[in-house]
This record gives C-alpha cells, structure tokens and sequence, in this order.
C-alpha cells in the first residue's frame, strides 16, 4: 500500500527517477521543468529541503512498497492559516484514484499537522484531469488564474475551506 511521507534526503534518487520518467508526461499537460532542473538537481532538491525546514513549504511523497515515487504533493508559500497545493502523479497510476486519494489525504494533513484553514490550487484549463482531482477533492472554482500562474497557460484558482478538528 502506498504511503503519503513528508520529503527528506533520502528520496532524492527516487524523487529525481520519478520526474525523469514522467518528464515527458507531465510536459504534456503542465510546463515542462527544462533542462536545467535535471542538470542541477541536487542544487535545487536541497532547496526544497532548507525552505520544508524553515516551515516556508511542506512536501510530501507517495511512495510505493518498492520505494518508487508515485507522486509529489506539495504545500507551498505557507503563510497565515493558507497555502497554495501542487501535486503529480505517474502515469502509470494516472486515472486510478490516486491522486484525488491523495489530496483528501493532504487536505487532512494541512489541517493536523500544519494548522492550515485554507488550499488553494491554480489549474489549466486543458488539464481536465487535474480538475477534477480538484473538484472531487472538494475544491470550488473561485476565478481566472494568472496565465503566469500557470506556465503560460489559460486556467483558474480553485479554494478549499478546511476543517480543524474539534
């Protein structure tokens, strides 16, 4: 059963094989990361590492028995109560439920674990799939996104209020 971890060093080769092998994927729904991510990996994976340390973002990993990464989730620009949700998944586990799990999972984390009241999510329009992961995770369109929010690209903003336990 695959488990929602928080990011630490010791994903690095499984993180940077995950992104390796879905670049192409991914590219085809979300600005591709270049070159230069790959060249400087570690550089930029340490990064992630110092901002999660500093409470700035938190990330997190799906990783599979085998200790293959199945997606990334993150929680970025973390800042009084809200924060801003990322997430890929491989293809190979694409259209499986998966991600939509996932997100609920985090939803639940961002409210136990980082004190967050409020996601929002920024998608493109042609990602009809990252949509409706949005949607059935409970997220509600709130208007247009910034093409420069995404990569050049025509979207909108979604919002999920959470729910801190009692």
């Amino acid at each position: 059963m695959p488990e929602l971890t928080r990011l630490h060093g010791s994903h690095s080769p499984a993180v940077l094989a995950f992104e390796r092998a879905n670049r192409a994927y991914f590219a085809a729904s979300i600005s591709d990361r270049g070159d230069a991510y790959f060249a400087d990996f570690t550089g930029r994976y340490d990064a992630l590492l110092a901002e999660q340390a500093a409470g700035v973002c938190a990330f997190y990993v799906l990783v599979a028995e085998d200790g293959a990464v199945l997606g990334r989730f993150n929680l970025v620009d973390i800042e009084e109560g809200t924060a801003q949700l990322g997430y890929r998944v491989a293809q190979h586990v694409a259209g499986r439920g998966v991600a939509t799990a996932t997100v609920r999972e985090l939803c639940r984390l961002a409210v136990e674990r980082h004190g967050l009241r409020t996601l929002r999510a920024a998608a493109a329009h042609a990602n009809t799939a990252s949509r409706r992961v949005l949607v059935k995770s409970g997220f509600v369109l709130v208007g247009p996104a910034d093409p420069a929010d995404l990569g050049g690209k025509e979207g909108a903003w979604y919002r999920r209020d959470l729910v801190l336990p009692r």
